[in-house]
């Protein structure tokens, strides 16, 4: 059964979803995807948000897409009991999932029961489209990537940030991303104490501090 948990940016469901995996509470391997970082690795938010998984209490691997295969990202995630996919640049993550193949083994292995964690980009590609992320960030982060499908593990589109908080995203770019792209795609503000839960055919808005 498909399990897929879609963060804005606070981490707060993410220990209950961890555990709901973990038979007798033992420690889990998570593959930590980085390439929505890939301009700048090192900045201090990417860092942040690595430390703040690994803060979790269980081991992280890097999985890294950007110059990797297909068949290099199946044996890594042969390893891991938990995919999660990091934030940055909606587009640029894209690009590292499409050309190194990742897109179509990523999608075979959740849907074969791999439990998937997105936080703001990486929640947005999960839907089946990031084009309504063209204004929260840019698209010529991957100007060779020409196709917006995403890994389509659900029919809707996380708009993350929707309360305004994160400097980068103020309310009114909220609103005109859900004035803009709200009529031809099924879009779910999350605030940064939000995620989208989604278990089998069904999802729900829970808390996420």
């Amino acid at each position: 059964m498909t399990s897929v948990l879609l963060l804005s940016l606070g981490l707060g469901a993410v220990p209950p979803f961890l555990a709901a995996h973990a038979p007798a509470g033992r420690p889990l391997t998570i593959g930590y995807v980085p390439d929505a970082a890939r301009t700048d690795p090192e900045a201090p938010w990417a860092v942040a948000e690595r430390e703040r998984v690994a803060a979790l209490g269980h081991a992280v691997v890097d999985i890294r897409l950007t110059g990797a295969d297909a068949r290099t990202v199946a044996a890594a995630l042969d390893g891991v009991d938990v995919l999660y996919v990091a934030g940055g640049s909606t587009f640029a993550l894209l690009d590292a999932l499409r050309t190194s193949g990742a897109d179509e083994v990523v999608v075979e292995r959740v849907r074969g029961g791999l439990p998937y964690i997105g936080l703001s980009a990486g929640s947005i590609v999960a839907g089946p489209s990031v084009e309504p992320a063209s204004l929260m960030d840019d698209p010529a982060d991957a100007p060779g990537l020409t196709d917006l499908r995403g890994l389509g593990l659900t029919d809707a589109v996380v708009v993350p940030h929707a309360d305004g908080k994160l400097p980068p995203y103020p309310l009114e770019l909220i609103g005109r991303t859900l004035d803009r792209y709200g009529s031809d795609h099924e879009l779910v503000p999350l605030r940064d104490d939000e995620a989208l839960l989604i278990t089998g055919p069904g999802w729900k808005v829970v808390a996420s501090a």
